[in-house]
C-alpha cells in the first residue's frame, strides 16, 4: 500500500510546483500592497467603473457563447450517438483535430478570414455582395468562443448520452410517450451531468480569456481577462492584477461547484 502511495509522487510534485505554488502567490500579491502590507484595495478595484464593466462584459459574452455552444452540441451529440460505430469515431476525430493545432493559430485564421480585407470579404466582393464587417466587435469575439469552445461542449454530452440505458428510453416510448416527451422527461434529465459539464467547459474559458477578444475585438473591446493581462504585462502592477485574478476566481469557483454537484462521478468529462 506504502509504495503504491509512492507512486503518486511525481503528481504531488506537479501540483505543488505547477498549481500550489502559482495560486499562493497570486493570493499573496492580491492581499498585499508594494510594501507587502495586508489591504483589500487589489481586490476592490474591481469596482472601479471600466473593470465593472469588463467583468459584465465578459459574463455577458460568456453566457451567450456558451448558449449557442449548447444548442448547437446538443442535436449534434444526439447524432453522433446514433451513428455506428465506426462513422461515430471519424466524426468525432473530426471535432477533436482542430484542438490538435495551437490555440492561437486557430484564433489568428480566423482573424485573417473576418478581417475587412480577408479572404470572406474577398469572396463576397467577387460575388458582388456586402462586405461582412463584423472583425473588432462582439460578434466576433463570440463566434472565435463558439469556434475554439464547440468540442469542449460536444464530448461531454456525446459521452453521457452514449452510456444511457436504452432500455428506458425504449419503456418511455412503450408507455405511450412520443419523441418530444421522451426527450424532455427522460433523455434530458438523464444527460444533466454531461451538459453541465460541458456548460462549466466553455463558460470558464469564455470568461477567462483574452487572446480572443484581443485578436478578434480589436483593443476597443477589453474584457477582464483583457484587464487583468494588461495590469500584468504593460502596467507591472502584479498586485492590481493578482486582486482582480482572484475576483475571477470566484466566478470559476462557483462554476466548479455547480459542476460536482450535478457531475460528481465525472462522467461528463471522461472523453476529455
Amino acid at each position: 500500500m506504502n509504495k503504491k502511495k509512492w507512486l503518486a509522487t511525481p503528481y504531488f510534485i506537479w501540483s505543488l510546483a505547477f498549481i500550489l505554488i502559482p495560486l499562493g502567490i497570486i493570493v499573496y500579491y492580491g492581499f498585499t500592497d508594494k510594501n507587502g502590507v495586508f489591504t483589500l484595495y487589489n481586490v476592490m478595484q474591481i469596482t472601479r467603473p471600466e473593470n465593472a464593466k469588463a467583468l459584465g462584459l465578459a459574463l455577458l459574452l460568456s453566457i451567450i457563447a456558451t448558449i449557442i455552444c449548447l444548442i448547437l452540441a446538443y442535436p449534434l451529440a444526439m447524432i453522433l450517438t446514433s451513428m455506428n460505430v465506426n462513422q461515430t469515431s471519424f466524426i468525432v476525430l473530426i471535432f477533436i483535430l482542430p484542438m490538435w493545432m495551437n490555440f492561437l493559430l486557430r484564433t489568428l485564421a480566423w482573424q485573417t478570414l473576418l478581417e475587412k480585407t480577408g479572404v470572406i470579404n474577398s469572396i463576397l466582393n467577387a460575388l458582388h455582395l456586402p462586405s461582412l464587417n463584423i472583425i473588432n466587435t462582439p460578434y466576433a469575439i463570440i463566434l472565435g468562443m463558439v469556434y475554439n469552445f464547440l468540442p469542449f461542449m460536444v464530448l461531454p454530452i456525446y459521452n453521457v448520452l452514449l452510456k444511457l440505458d436504452k432500455d428506458v428510453v425504449n419503456a418511455s416510448r412503450d408507455l405511450g410517450a412520443n419523441e418530444f416527451q421522451t426527450f424532455i422527461k427522460v433523455i434530458f434529465p438523464l444527460s444533466m451531468p454531461g451538459v453541465i459539464s460541458g456548460i462549466m467547459m466553455v463558460f470558464i474559458p469564455s470568461l477567462t480569456t483574452f487572446v480572443i477578444s484581443t485578436m478578434l475585438g480589436g483593443s476597443k473591446i477589453l474584457l477582464i481577462g483583457n484587464v487583468i493581462e494588461q495590469e500584468f504585462t504593460q502596467g507591472s502592477n502584479w498586485h492590481v492584477g493578482s486582486g482582480l485574478s482572484l475576483v475571477l476566481m470566484v466566478f470559476i469557483l462557483l462554476s466548479m461547484i455547480v459542476m460536482f454537484k450535478y457531475d460528481k462521478e465525472g462522467e461528463g468529462g471522461a472523453l476529455l
